[in-house]
């Protein structure tokens, strides 16, 4: 068994590290907020007082933060991971975060000795929990396959799509159909509404045809029910379009469906909402047409 590093134990990052907890994993523990780390530190993950001395203690350094500037202190920073990382070990980011920002990760560490992934993960709070994340890999071959069998534990879909980068990259292309189809989900579940249809069962019929989607068939529930609890907070799913939109700049590419939904959790969070799940965008359609 490697010894392990974890950083970051938040609606995914716990579940995550749980299972490589409960495959038998030791596990060095590193969360801004200790409390957070509870239930970790209880099934036998040890804590550790700063991102630095979990990469003393360990050979493959996880880590999934909220934002690229939470990547960069807690990789690159003062006490971050590139002052106690050993030569020959690997960190991996699972933070959705810029793909400018992992080249120079991995450029950083490797003038250290140490290897860099950048795996951005999709599927939830329910795909962390149920460990059938799809996870999205940049790096070097070699480095990718060493880590593997434990990114196997924690999702059902792992592919290596390039190099430094790509996996953010790749994520970008998640995000940005998401974004759209968020749109449609709640436009149309406003719709049924307004209609004065069960929302429910409109789901359950639309869902199994040609319509249906992770989105409707997943948050459409949680929207039926006023369930509003973040699998994905809005807050995060703006900086990713962020991140997209400015890629998209620097490619000289036009992505105004993006820009639309951009705007739209934009306003959401102007009204409050931004610690609500992506699914809360519902309740701006909800506003605007007074359901």
């Amino acid at each position: 068994m490697s010894k392990i590093g974890w950083i970051g134990t938040g609606v995914m990052g716990q579940s995550m590290c749980m299972h490589l907890l409960d495959a038998g994993h030791n596990i060095h523990l590193y969360n801004r907020t200790r409390a957070k780390a509870d239930s970790l530190i209880e099934k036998g993950a040890v804590w550790c007082e700063t991102p630095a001395q979990v990469a003393e203690k360990s050979d493959i350094i996880f880590s999934i933060v909220g934002f690229p500037k939470d990547v960069r202190e807690t990789i690159l920073g003062t006490n971050g991971v590139i002052e106690g990382a050993k030569a020959g070990a690997v960190v991996v980011d699972m933070t959705t975060s810029s793909p400018g920002l992992a080249k120079e990760i991995h450029t950083a560490l490797k003038a250290k000795g140490v290897d860099a992934l950048d795996a951005p993960v999709s599927g939830g709070d329910l795909g962390a929990r149920q460990a059938t994340l799809a996870i999205m890999v940049g790096g070097d071959q070699p480095v990718y396959e060493g880590v593997l069998p434990l990114f196997e534990i924690m999702g059902k879909n792992v592919a290596l799509m390039g190099g430094p980068g790509a996996g953010q990259h790749t994520k970008m292309s998640n995000q940005i159909l998401i974004a759209g189809t968020m749109i449609g989900t709640v436009e149309s579940l406003a719709y049924a509404c307004k209609s004065g249809l069960d929302l429910e069962s409109v789901i359950k019929v639309i869902g199994s045809g040609a319509a249906g989607s992770w989105s409707i068939n997943n948050l459409g529930p949680r929207i039926a029910r006023g369930d509003y609890d973040p699998g994905f907070y809005i807050k995060h799913f703006i900086k990713d379009m962020g991140i997209a939109l400015d890629e998209a700049r620097q490619m000289n590419l036009s992505l105004p469906g993006l820009a639309l939904a951009n705007q739209f959790y934009v306003a959401a969070a102007a009204l409050g909402h931004e610690n609500l799940g992506t699914q809360g965008l519902y309740k701006v359609f909800e506003q605007m047409n007074a359901l």
